[in-house]
């Protein structure tokens, strides 16, 4: 089959690769669609920690964000998954520990990460290989783009979740940051973006945001950092008010360092993101039921052979106004 495969910074195209076999408790998928990550990007440039970490290493096959049809189903797994659609869960605790024991599967010191970590080969192929508990089956309704998009819908979830209040300051309005803006606002939150890109805050309030790249006037009762800026938690823990919530779902290349004085005078709660597995079967009920639509977010769709070129930073010709891009892996 086709896959995409990064061999080295900078270094990555199409290959024929082996087909996925299922193991005891997995199932085969026929990947829909993928969607790219900021986090593929980084592998691709070569700057993701995982690499220095000892966690991941080349060759690598990215896509962690998928839905699709389960075509095989290994020993152990019922019959009746097949023909299913559904999207997976990145995070795959080894099952034993005591965090796995407790729900938190996703902060397992074993995990591994599909298209991430621990050599698990990710969804940016026509095909791929994943634990049938790691599925969330799809309704009827819900198509490709709505698929691809639960895994970061999910993260999303969760930071709209934590960021309780009457209003809220969403710093960066990227995929994320507009993902959690929607879902806060679905819960009845004045939400308002803060970016620094023209393009980016004129998408933001073409989707009905207050998005500027100064301050808007406060209060905040909860700020969320979406960024990649290291300097970004200081700044939302200035912004926030006293008792209300800092919630951090963005990640900088370099440590962000903040005053914990800061912290403990305000009374301020600080909540840390770091995954979509909590929220992967909310996210899914959310989109069903329409109380939140991303699709407006994908900007183009491309094939295999054009994900290098968006790694890359490269917009496909004929891209909207989206941050995102999906990939059809069967698309010629």
């Amino acid at each position: 089959m086709k896959a995409f495969v990064v061999h080295g910074p900078g270094e990555a195209g199409v290959a024929e690769v082996a087909e996925p076999e299922p193991g005891v408790g997995e199932v085969v998928v026929e990947v829909e669609r993928a969607g790219v990550c900021g986090t593929d990007v980084e592998f691709f440039t070569g700057e993701m920690e995982y690499l220095a970490e000892g966690h991941a290493r080349y060759p690598m096959r990215l896509g962690h964000e998928w839905c699709g049809t389960v075509v095989r189903a290994g020993e152990g797994v019922h019959p009746a998954w097949v023909g299913r659609r559904a999207v997976g869960d990145t995070m795959l605790g080894c099952g034993r520990c005591r965090r796995c024991r407790g729900g938190r599967q996703h902060t397992c010191a074993d995990r591994e990460e599909v298209g991430i970590r621990g050599g698990r080969a990710g969804a940016l192929a026509e095909r791929v290989a994943v634990p049938v508990t790691s599925l969330h089956e799809l309704p009827s309704g819900l198509d490709g783009p709505l698929g691809a998009l639960v895994e970061p819908g999910g993260n999303a979830v969760r930071a709209a979740r934590a960021a309780a209040g009457e209003r809220v300051l969403v710093l960066g309005p990227g995929t994320i940051g507009l993902l959690t803006a929607l879902f806060t606002r679905a819960a009845g939150a004045e939400v308002h973006l803060v970016g620094t890109t023209p393009a980016s805050l004129e998408f933001a309030r073409s989707l009905g945001f207050p998005a500027t790249a100064g301050l808007p006037e406060p209060p905040f009762d909860a700020v969320v950092d979406a960024t990649n800026d290291p300097a970004s938690p200081a700044r939302a823990l200035e912004l926030v008010e006293p008792g209300g919530r800092l919630v951090c779902i963005g990640l900088a290349g370099t440590p962000s360092r903040l005053d914990a004085r800061s912290l403990v005078f305000k009374d301020v709660t600080a909540v840390g993101i770091l995954s979509a597995s909590p929220g992967l079967a909310d996210a899914v009920e959310a989109y069903a039921r329409g109380d939140v639509d991303p699709r407006p977010l994908v900007a183009a769709t491309v094939g295999l052979d054009g994900v290098a070129a968006v790694l890359a930073g490269e917009r496909p010709p004929g891209a909207l106004a989206g941050p995102k891009i999906l990939v059809d892996p069967h698309r010629g």
